[in-house]
């Protein structure tokens, strides 16, 4: 009796608000956790070559990081009014302007990771006859995955974040949970929907982590160890 008082209280934390809106709390993890996978896997396969580019043509990067910021900078809202006429209210609007946001951490960590590849691992690959395709996907993108990882990682928790913003659309996942508890003072909605997109930003940081570690073990396994320091009674013994 006093769960389902909760609701009439209008108390924050709300045992009965989960149970009988569990639906609806699913419906929209499943739409903010698509949408936002979406938007990150488009925004690799657009960065990627972007970043190629800007590698490839030194007088292509100034732009191409410059424009990437700039989209950076664009308010939300801005955003979503110019893509409007293009995708009207769909979630594809809300995808694309993601994708933007996007862009400016991917584009940096892909150009920085290939960047930071030795130059001494290059020319020996190509002095086993390698050629450029088998050079960039069996040599340098390797070397270069922790870096294109972690932007992968900064780009997921962002995204999620920025997911929220397509309530504008209907299309906001938890966001729209979170506003429509705003406008009717629903306290329970507010910080259920508040924590589970917490947690989202968190349960894909920690995976995106496990996947790094596992396909980078070189990571780990060239740390320099931790030196040993030896008793003083050790050292007074070979001053003997």
């Amino acid at each position: 009796m006093s769960e389902q008082n909760c609701l009439v209280s209008n108390d924050w934390i709300c045992g009965e608000y989960v149970r009988s809106r569990s639906q609806e709390l699913i419906d929209a993890t499943v739409q903010h956790v698509w949408i936002t996978a979406a938007s990150v896997a488009i925004g690799v396969v657009v960065a990627f070559p972007l970043a190629l580019l800007a590698r490839r043509y030194r007088g292509f990067a100034g732009p191409i990081l410059g424009l990437t910021t700039v989209l950076y900078s664009i308010p939300s809202l801005a955003m979503f009014s110019l893509l409007l006429p293009l995708f009207g209210l769909s979630a594809s609007l809300v995808i694309t302007g993601l994708v933007l946001y996007s862009l400016t951490i991917l584009v940096r960590n892909v150009l920085a990771g290939l960047q930071a590849v030795p130059e001494e691992a290059v020319e020996a690959a190509r002095g086993m006859g390698y050629g450029p395709a088998r050079l960039l996907w069996e040599v340098e993108l390797p070397l270069a995955l922790p870096s294109v990882l972690a932007g992968v990682r900064i780009a997921t928790v962002s995204t999620v974040a920025l997911t929220t913003v397509g309530y504008i659309v209907d299309y906001g996942g938890l966001g729209t949970l979170i506003v429509s508890g705003l406008h009717s003072d629903f306290k329970a909605q507010v910080l259920t929907a508040s924590v589970i997109c917490v947690l989202l930003a968190l349960v894909a940081d920690l995976l995106l982590l496990g996947l790094q570690r596992l396909l980078t073990p070189w990571v780990r396994a060239t740390r320099t160890p931790r030196i040993r320091r030896r008793p003083a009674s050790a050292k007074v013994a070979e001053a003997a």
